[in-house]
């Protein structure tokens, strides 16, 4: 049973949009942020929500929903990839530490998009070998409409991996339960890197 005392995934979810609105204003706030948060996290931690994003550093997750030391759980991999250790500790942050929002967030201009999309138009595979899987996990949504080079269907195969990883991880088992019970929300959103806007999938 989900504590009451927490906000629920809407409310997160609205709380984390105001705060990047924040962030577009250049009007942050910066919270827990201090040598008392520090030393009051030290006892444990409870994030309100979990971030799954790109390991890109133009998307400094804390920072752009202008939040704290310990309010969010955040997996980082190139292009919000999902593999097992993904999986384990997004499940480690809904069971254990019981954090009711997911947040897929992919980005504009990614990168590993564009190699995805290179590779899905007959380009060769990135070296070293790790690369190649990796992006090789993107090419799935790519399809055939580009090189990685028009920014339009760059755009719309960010937003088709997101929501991809959003019905991939609504489904894994680990997590479905939790999902089907009202207990987690997955949600998916694209960070704009020209904007500063996190939009909503």
């Amino acid at each position: 049973m989900a504590n009451d005392s927490r906000p629920t995934a809407a409310q997160v979810w609205a709380g984390l949009l105001e705060g990047n609105e924040r962030w577009q204003r250049d009007d942050c706030r910066g919270p827990h942020r201090t040598s008392a948060d520090r030393a009051s996290a030290v006892a444990g931690q409870a994030p309100v929500a979990m971030v799954l994003s790109c390991a890109d550093s133009r998307v400094p997750t804390e920072l752009l929903f202008d939040v704290g030391l310990g309010d969010l759980f955040v997996v980082r991999t190139a292009g919000q990839v999902v593999d097992d250790a993904v999986r384990g500790t997004l499940a480690y942050g809904a069971g254990a530490l019981g954090i009711e929002l997911l947040v897929v967030l992919g980005h504009s201009h990614c990168g590993a998009v564009k190699a995805a999309l290179s590779v899905a138009a007959g380009g060769p595979s990135p070296e070293p070998a790790p690369l190649g899987g990796l992006v090789g996990a993107i090419t799935a949504v790519c399809g055939t409409g580009g090189d990685g080079t028009d920014q339009e269907t760059v755009a719309a195969a960010v937003d088709a991996n997101v929501r991809r990883e959003v019905e991939q991880l609504s489904t894994e088992p680990a997590l479905a339960s939790l999902v089907g019970d009202g207990r987690l929300t997955v949600r998916g959103a694209r960070y704009d890197l020209e904007t500063g806007a996190v939009v909503e999938l």
